[in-house]
C-alpha cells in the first residue's frame, strides 16, 4: 500500500536518512517559499507544500536533534523583492500550523490543554474562521490616520504598499475612536466574478491571464504603479492585529466585534465554538459551502478565545501554539510526466523534479512536483518497503496528482494501462549534473550526494547565497545575485565568505575594475565596499547561523550564543570536546553493530558495555567540554558533533578562521534582569511540576535572566525537582548543586 500519512514510514528510518531527506525538503520548501511570498509565482501546489511541510514538521519531531540551519519551520515568507521600501514589522507577522484531520484538532486542542495544565472537561472555546487564500497586509493606523501599509515579507520586515493599499475601498483611510497606535491585519483577495472580468480584460489587451485569484491578488496589490492597483478589483478582510497602544478586547471574538465597528470587513462566517465536536461541524458547514461563497478559501481557522490563554501560550518559532488552519482535503488530476531534472542543492543533494504537461488542479495551474529521491522513482521507501504498490515513475507516464492547498503537488499513482511501449525505467545519474563529481548514496541513505564540496558549482554558490542572506551577514548590495555575479569572476572572485572581506585589499585596483561594469557606478561601487566594511563587526549568533554548518539553525545558533558570549570561548570548548565527539560517534557506530549482532542470533544486546568502552579513553576535559555543549538547552548531541566535526576539517577551519580575522564578533549575552535571585544562574527543571508547565517554568526563568540548562554539570546553580526526579536529581546531590521544589522556586521568584 502507499504512504498516505507523512508520518508513516519514520519509525523505520535510519538517522542519516532522516537528515538526508530534511535536506532535500529545506531546499524544496525554502525555494517555494521565496516563489510564493516574494515573487507570486507559485512553484508548487498547495497540496505538495503542505505534504512537504508535514513530512519535514513530522521527521523533525521523530529526530529534533536533526533539525536543519535552513529549517522552513523558523521561517515565514520569502525575502522583500527589489522595487518597494521597506518596513520592519512592529510586531512579527506569523505563519500559521497546518492541521489535516479531525483527528489533527483533537490533538492540537489536547496540546493547548497540557500546555495550561487544563483537564480535558475545562471550559475552553476557540473562534473558527474561513481561511481567505490571498496576500497578507498589514495595516498601520496613528490618532486614526492609516499612516503605512506593508506585505507580509518574511515575516520580520515586508514591502512597503501603502500608496496601493489606498486604493483599495475596503480599507478605511481613517478611525473614530480607534486606539492611538492599531495595527490591523488581514487579507487582499479577489472575488471570482471580479477575477473573470479581469481575466477577460487582459485577454482582450492582449495579456496574459492570471493563473487564480490570489495571484491576481498578490500582483495587484504589489503593483509599482498604484494607478495599476487603484484599477483592480480588492477587497480585504480584517481577522487579526500587531501592535496596538491598547488592547481591542478580551477575546479574539470580541477583538474582531471591535474591527468591525471601527469599519472593516470582517468574515461573516466567524463563530464561537466551544468543543472540538463543534469546530470540526463548523469546518463541514463551510467546506459544503465553499463554492458558494464568491472567493477563495482553502480551509478554516481556529484561535484560542481568550486572549490571556493567547498570551500565556505564545510563540513557537514561526507560529503561534494558540492557532492553527484546518486545511481543505486535496484535489487531483492527471498529467504525462514529460521529464525529470535533477537539482543539486546547497549539501549536495541531488533531488529530482518532476516536470509535468501544465495542467490545472482547483484552478492552479501546476508544471512541476517533488521526486524526492531514486527509492520515490523507483516505487519504494528508504527501507524497501513499497509505495503506490511498487509501481515506479518513468518519463511518458500518465500520474496522477493532488494538492492539498494551493503549491507543488505529489504523485499520487501512475496509471500503467497509458504507459508508452518505449517507457524506461529511470536511470537516476550517478554522477553530479552540475561538476561531475562522484554522486554517492551511504548505506541506508535515501539521498545521492555529489561529492565535489567547494569544487561544485550548486554547493559553494549555495553556501555563500546563505552567507549573506538576510538571517545571515545581509549586507546591502551583496545579496545572492550579486555573489553569483562574483562567484564567476575571473578578476575579483569571491568564493569563500572571508574572500568578501578581502576583496579590495587583494587588488588595489578593485574599485576601479568595478566602476566600469555593467550594474556598478561609482557610488555604488562607494557604497558597496562601506556595506561590507560595516558588516565587520557581526554578532555572533548571526556569525555561527552565516557559517551553514549543517543543524546549526537561528535557534540553535542564538542559543549557542547565549551560552559562551564570546567567540573565543565557544572555540575553546569545541576544539577541547573533539575527542568526546569521536568517542560518541564511535560509540554509535558499535552500538549498531552491537544491535545487529544480538539480533541476527535472536538475543538482546547488551549496550553499556560497549559505550564504556566506546568512551573509556576520553580525557576528562573533554568530557567536561561535550557535557557542556549538549548541556545548553536546545542543542543535542548532533547538533555537538557538527559543530565539533566542522571545526575539526582542516580546510574548513581555515576558512573559517580566514573569515573571522576579518572580523570584530561581537559578545552576546542573554537578557539579564539585574535584579533577579536567578539572574545569571544556570537552572535545570527535572520531575513534574504541578502548579505551572515546563515550558511556562522555562521560559519564565529565561525571562529572570537566568540560563535554563537540558542537563545537570558542575556549571549548574540549581535544580527544580518535582515529583518523579531521577538520574538530574541524583547527578545534582553527587556534585553537590542545591536542589528545590516548585513551591520553593515559586517563592524564589516572588510569586507565591
Amino acid at each position: 500500500m502507499p504512504v498516505t500519512d507523512p508520518r508513516d514510514d519514520i519509525p523505520s528510518l535510519t538517522r542519516q536518512a532522516a537528515a538526508d531527506e530534511l535536506a532535500s525538503l529545506a531546499d524544496a520548501i525554502n525555494a517555494a517559499n521565496t516563489a510564493y511570498h516574494r515573487d507570486d509565482a507559485p512553484t508548487l501546489s498547495d497540496a505538495e507544500y503542505d505534504r512537504l511541510k508535514r513530512r519535514n514538521t513530522a521527521l523533525e519531531a521523530a529526530f529534533p536533534d536533526l533539525k536543519r540551519a535552513d529549517s522552513p519551520t523558523d521561517r515565514v515568507g520569502g525575502d522583500v523583492a527589489d522595487g518597494f521600501g521597506k518596513i520592519t514589522h512592529a510586531q512579527r507577522m506569523m505563519s500559521l500550523a497546518n492541521a489535516f484531520t479531525a483527528e489533527d484538532i483533537v490533538d492540537f486542542d489536547a496540546g493547548i490543554r497540557r500546555y495550561l495544565g487544563l483537564t480535558g472537561d475545562a471550559p475552553l472555546s476557540y473562534t473558527a474562521e474561513p481561511k481567505i487564500d490571498g496576500l497578507s497586509l498589514s495595516l498601520r493606523y496613528e490618532d486614526g490616520a492609516l499612516v503605512q501599509a506593508a506585505t507580509r515579507g518574511d515575516g520580520a520586515v515586508g514591502e512597503n504598499v501603502t500608496a496601493n493599499a489606498l486604493t483599495i475601498a475596503t480599507i478605511p483611510q481613517h478611525l473614530t475612536d480607534a486606539p492611538q497606535v492599531l495595527e490591523v491585519r488581514g487579507e487582499v483577495y479577489m472575488r471570482h466574478a471580479d477575477f473573470a472580468a479581469l481575466n477577460a480584460r487582459q485577454e482582450d489587451a492582449g495579456l496574459r491571464p492570471f493563473a487564480n485569484p490570489r495571484n491576481a491578488a498578490a500582483g495587484s496589490l504589489r503593483q509599482l504603479d498604484s494607478a495599476i492597483t487603484a484599477a483592480r478589483p480588492l477587497h480585504f478582510f480584517a481577522y487579526a492585529w500587531g501592535e496596538v497602544s491598547e488592547p481591542l478586547a478580551e477575546t479574539q471574538s470580541g477583538a474582531i466585534a471591535r474591527l468591525s465597528a471601527l469599519g472593516f470587513d470582517t468574515n461573516p462566517l466567524t463563530e464561537v465554538c466551544k468543543t472540538t465536536e463543534a469546530l470540526i461541524m463548523h469546518y463541514d458547514r463551510i467546506a459544503a459551502d465553499r463554492a458558494a461563497l464568491g472567493y477563495d478559501i482553502d480551509g478554516v481557522v481556529y484561535k484560542v478565545d481568550d486572549l490571556a490563554l493567547q498570551r500565556r501560550l505564545g510563540f513557537r518559532s514561526s507560529t503561534p501554539r494558540w492557532a492553527i488552519a484546518h486545511k481543505f482535503p486535496a484535489e487531483r488530476a492527471w498529467t504525462q510526466l514529460a521529464g525529470i531534472d535533477i537539482q543539486v542543492g546547497r549539501t549536495g543533494a541531488l533531488s529530482p523534479v518532476a516536470r509535468l504537461m501544465p495542467v490545472t488542479v482547483g484552478g492552479v495551474v501546476v508544471s512541476n512536483a517533488t521526486l524526492h529521491n531514486e527509492d520515490y522513482i523507483a516505487g519504494r521507501s528508504s527501507d524497501g518497503t513499497p509505495i503506490r504498490d511498487g509501481r515506479d515513475i518513468r518519463i511518458g507516464d500518465w500520474v496522477e496528482i493532488y494538492r492539498a492547498g494551493d503549491v507543488i503537488p505529489k504523485i499520487r499513482d501512475v496509471d500503467l494501462s497509458r504507459r508508452p511501449s518505449d517507457a524506461q525505467p529511470y536511470d537516476f545519474p550517478t554522477l553530479c549534473p552540475d561538476c561531475g563529481s562522484a554522486a554517492v548514496r551511504d548505506d541506508g541513505d535515501s539521498v545521492r550526494r555529489c561529492t565535489g564540496g567547494l569544487i561544485c558549482p550548486a554547493q559553494a554558490l549555495e553556501k555563500l547565497r546563505h552567507f549573506v542572506s538576510r538571517a545571515a551577514f545581509d549586507i546591502e548590495g551583496l545579496g545572492a545575485k550579486q555573489v553569483e555575479y562574483f562567484f564567476g569572476d575571473e578578476t575579483l572572485p569571491i568564493r569563500q565568505p572571508a574572500d568578501i572581506f578581502t576583496l579590495q585589499a587583494r587588488d588595489d585596483k578593485a574599485v576601479a575594475k568595478l566602476e566600469n561594469r555593467d550594474g556598478f557606478g561609482r557610488t555604488s561601487v562607494k557604497n558597496l565596499f562601506q556595506a561590507i566594511d560595516e558588516k565587520r563587526t557581526i554578532p555572533l549568533n548571526r556569525l555561527l547561523f552565516a557559517l551553514g554548518i549543517r543543524h546549526v539553525g537561528e535557534v540553535a545558533s542564538a542559543d549557542l550564543a547565549r551560552h559562551f558570549g564570546m567567540w573565543e570561548a565557544l572555540v575553546a570548548v569545541v576544539d577541547a570536546a573533539g575527542p568526546a565527539a569521536s568517542a560518541h560517534r564511535a560509540a554509535d557506530a558499535a552500538e549498531a553493530a552491537a544491535r545487529a549482532a544480538a539480533a541476527d542470533a535472536g538475543k538482546r544486546a547488551s549496550l553499556k558495555p560497549v559505550r564504556d568502552a566506546a568512551w573509556a579513553d576520553v580525557p576528562p576535559d573533554a568530557v567536561a567540554a561535550w557535557d557542556e555543549l549538549t548541556g545548553i538547552e536546545g542543542i543535542g548531541a548532533t547538533v555537538a558533533v557538527s559543530l565539533v566535526t566542522t571545526f575539526q576539517q582542516t580546510a574548513e577551519r581555515a576558512s573559517i578562521d580566514r573569515l573571522v580575522a576579518q572580523l570584530n564578533v561581537q559578545a552576546v549575552a542573554a537578557p539579564t534582569q539585574t535584579d533577579s535571585p536567578v539572574a545569571g544562574k544556570t537552572i535545570v527543571f527535572t520531575g513534574t511540576l504541578e502548579r505551572t508547565t515546563r515550558a511556562e517554568a522555562k521560559a519564565r526563568a529565561e525571562a529572570l535572566g537566568a540560563k535554563v540548562a537540558g542537563s545537570v554539570s558542575a556549571k549548574t546553580n540549581l535544580l527544580v525537582a518535582g515529583p518523579g526526579a531521577g538520574s538530574k536529581a541524583t547527578k545534582a546531590a553527587e556534585l553537590g548543586v542545591e536542589i528545590i521544589d516548585e513551591d520553593a522556586w515559586i517563592a524564589l521568584i516572588g510569586e507565591a
